[in-house]
């Protein structure tokens, strides 16, 4: 385990959070961003599923499996300098990957000979995935949603920076919602679940279809006993949708996901996104014991089961007891928002990265404040313009320059006046 320093960096950061090509790992992507810039930092994204279409294209070639894996890495090889390209652009700071982010080995060696500090936020389980191998020595910082053997494995691929780092909440987007009768009737029922049709659900949901029970999510098909609890013909649930989903339930169903269907409660070790999402919704869930679970919530917190005939008798009960599954809720979601929301991952993240490179973040160049580098007589435009990027007065000229050349559109006045300012500086040194 590693010591977290208490110093944040001196100035806000430049961010480039780098997608996946689509995953489970998306929208923890997308929660990092919106975390990163409620904390204050200048973030860019690199939208890698744009690509995606193109890549699955590939596959509709008729082309042999040796070329069509010499195509998809190539293809993956173009992505990957796309994102080089970026950060010679933007010039972030830290460059932050999302497990299965399309991230060349050449790329990482490449950014690690620029300075360029890396981080990947690894949320999946490594003994299943095990692609960290070879990525995890490329990254200058690796987090992860596991402890111990973990670190241990980590240091001896080289890779001595790791830092436990579990999922979390998002909770200007998970959060009580108040439901019309409507969206109450289509996504409300006794017992829920929102996930995937993994082999242990499969088994273990088969003793609970004398409930009012609703399955949620992709990959169930070919289940008659489950298929008329099924909802939506088995398609892919929205984020939005989840949320409703959440607060309709009278009790979410959390079983950790297993490819073993002979232990239907795994009893593994990390705790999945959705144990934090439902918590911040306020909704009360069955989540099975983790290895993990109680270092981050007390056991009034949560309900938690540890086998199927515990968890068909705590259905029983707390379908019985509203104000009982009102109260666990509820201080399930004071715990979530006061330690366990993006915001406060995010933050480890960068003390950690600063607690192990020495004066990171490497000052810019400049530090003057962009109203001050003005021409007096623009000055009103440029107020406007910085309080329609949500900016401070006191944000640098280089920093104002960041973010104007990640708009999208047509540039109005000021914004083409600030880039012939920067271009003007750049030629003449700013004299």
């Amino acid at each position: 385990m590693t010591m977290i320093s208490d110093i944040p960096p001196a100035r806000p950061l430049r961010v480039l959070v780098v997608l996946p090509l689509y995953g489970g790992s998306l929208p923890v992507g997308h929660s990092c961003v919106r975390a990163l810039k409620s904390m204050g930092h200048l973030v860019d994204v690199f939208e890698a599923p744009a690509f995606h279409p193109a890549f699955t294209a590939l596959k509709d070639l008729s082309v042999s499996s040796q070329n069509l894996g010499q195509l998809e890495n190539g293809f993956l090889q173009v992505v990957s300098q796309a994102i080089y390209s970026k950060v010679e652009s933007f010039e972030p700071d830290l460059v932050l990957s999302l497990a299965q982010a399309p991230l060349a080995a050449q790329t990482l060696r490449k950014l690690r000979k620029d300075g360029v500090a890396t981080a990947m936020w690894f949320v999946e389980d490594f003994r299943i995935f095990t692609y960290w191998k070879g990525f995890a020595p490329l990254y200058d910082t690796f987090a992860i949603i596991q402890e111990d053997p973990f670190f241990e494995e980590l240091e001896k691929v080289g890779q001595p920076n790791a830092v436990y780092l579990p999922l979390a909440a998002d909770p200007d987007f998970h959060m009580p919602m108040e439901l019309s009768s409507v969206d109450r009737r289509t996504f409300g029922s006794d017992v829920s679940f929102m996930g995937a049709g993994y082999p242990n659900r499969r088994q273990a949901f088969r003793q609970l279809i004398k409930y009012d029970f609703k399955i949620w999510g992709t990959e169930w098909d070919g289940d008659p006993t489950l298929e008329r609890h099924l909802q939506f013909d088995g398609r892919r649930i929205s984020s939005e949708e989840c949320v409703k989903i959440f607060n309709a339930s009278r009790i979410n169903l959390n079983l950790h996901s297993s490819v073993q269907s002979d232990e239907l409660v795994s009893k593994g070790d990390f705790v999945n996104p959705r144990t934090f999402e439902l918590a911040a919704c306020g909704a009360f869930q069955l989540v099975d014991e983790r290895g993990l679970l109680f270092d981050m919530f007390h056991s009034d917190e949560l309900a938690t089961f540890d086998s199927m005939p515990d968890l068909i008798e705590k259905i029983d009960y707390y379908l019985a007891h509203p104000e009982e599954r009102a109260e666990v809720a509820e201080r399930g979601r004071t715990k979530v928002l006061a330690e366990h929301t993006y915001a406060h991952r995010m933050q480890t993240l960068i003390d950690f990265i600063a607690s192990r490179r020495p004066g990171w973040p490497t000052p810019r160049r400049k530090a003057v404040d962009a109203m001050r580098d003005f021409p007096p007589e623009l000055k009103e435009k440029l107020t406007s313009l910085l309080d329609r990027l949500d900016l401070p007065a006191t944000v640098s000229f280089e920093d104002l320059i960041a973010v104007v050349r990640q708009q999208n559109g047509k540039l109005s006045d000021i914004e083409t006046a600030v880039l012939f300012l920067d271009e003007w500086k750049k030629q003449y040194g700013g004299k």
